[in-house]
């Protein structure tokens, strides 16, 4: 099959929870080409669902006691690394191409959000938006419920954190802004590369990086606390570009720069080993062998506190780059802590008689 353009997978991997497997035959493909028939459609679907909670409890020991809320499922960002692939299988999907074609949508979202935050024992805590999936990814724009979230946690005080590849961020700066000035909002805003042709190759329906560059800013400007994340770090294609990422983030107002190591698991090794031998095939396997030397020799580590840092001496020299660019770009800059204390379930538009 041809490379396909626009999208990250360029196949779909069996669904570990499924009996049957879908196998493309040479012999539709050969058809198909005999007929000048496509053999899959590329476009997008999309499909609303109707969930009975939306916060979900993250017990991972590398994040920390927190909660997460996705309001979409599978991502047509279609970022070839991402560990959020594995999950589409849940849904009876596959993690390579069905996760960026076929998008879940939840339009209850912020009825959930408002219900669990106004229940008894709910106190607040850390919430993060896109903990698996991109909260502004394209079709956000149409159903903007991430913005009628936002509505929800500004109405009631509530702290949360966000993390984006997408400009669209700033349709809802009139929100953040306010919610800003009372230490309510974290942003991070993903940088993989400041290369427009890696970006193109890893991450093809996200946001341009002179537009995330330029999202930085304005965030910043507006007092928003941003924090630039170079997640995942690959090498071979873009472990070279650590000191001038982080210089030049630093430089237009972000606050902190993190990173990780990129690991392949569950199907998303068979994902990009195919992917990674079409979109590089003069480094691929310079690229797969370095990977592996960041995890023992597998494409991925599970252990927690090693998966997202890597171990050996390609993961070793990533951490010192990061850690000496920080200690030069970010020399005295604080990030603000979330403020806990102004949530208030009870909050209304209109004033409290008890």
């Amino acid at each position: 099959m041809e490379y396909i353009k626009g999208r990250g997978a360029q196949l779909n991997t069996h669904n570990r929870f499924l009996q049957h497997e879908h196998i493309v035959r040479d012999d539709f493909l050969n058809y198909c080409g005999l007929e000048n028939e496509k053999v899959t459609s590329n476009k997008t679907s999309y499909l609303e669902i109707f969930p009975k909670t939306i916060i979900n409890k993250v017990n991972s020991p590398d994040i920390g006691l927190m909660y997460s809320m996705n309001p979409y499922q599978g991502c047509e960002h279609g970022c070839i690394y991402c560990y959020a692939r594995n999950s589409h299988e849940y849904w009876g999907y596959s993690a390579g191409l069905d996760f960026e074609r076929k998008i879940l949508y939840k339009t209850n979202a912020a009825e959930l959000l408002e219900q669990k935050l106004r229940s008894r024992n709910w106190k607040a805590h850390g919430i993060m938006f896109s903990g698996n999936t991109d909260c502004y990814q394209p079709i956000e724009k149409k159903l903007e419920i991430t913005r009628s979230m936002l509505k929800v946690l500004l109405k009631l005080k509530h702290p949360a954190s966000m993390i984006t590849k997408n400009a669209l961020i700033l349709r809802d700066l009139d929100i953040l802004k306010e919610m800003a000035t009372m230490n309510l909002i974290h942003v991070s805003i993903s940088i993989t590369s400041l290369s427009e042709e890696t970006r193109r190759s890893l991450e093809p329906r996200t946001a341009s990086i002179k537009k995330r560059l330029e999202t930085v800013r304005i965030l910043s400007e507006n007092g928003i606390p941003v924090n630039v994340m170079m997640a995942p770090i690959i090498p071979a294609i873009n472990n070279h570009e650590i000191f001038p990422l982080v210089k030049k983030v630093a430089a237009i107002g972000a606050k902190s720069a993190a990173f990780t190591v990129v690991r392949l698991n569950g199907a998303i090794g068979r994902i990009f080993r195919d992917w990674v031998r079409k979109a590089y095939p003069d480094r691929a396997d310079k690229i797969l062998h370095q990977i592996e030397d960041c995890h023992n020799g597998s494409l991925n580590d599970s252990r927690y506190r090693k998966r997202m840092r890597g171990e050996g001496k390609i993961a070793e020299q990533i951490a010192s780059q990061f850690k000496l660019a920080k200690k030069l770009y970010f020399k005295n800059v604080e990030y603000p802590r979330l403020d806990y204390t102004l949530f208030d379930k009870h909050q209304t538009n209109q004033t409290r008689l008890f």
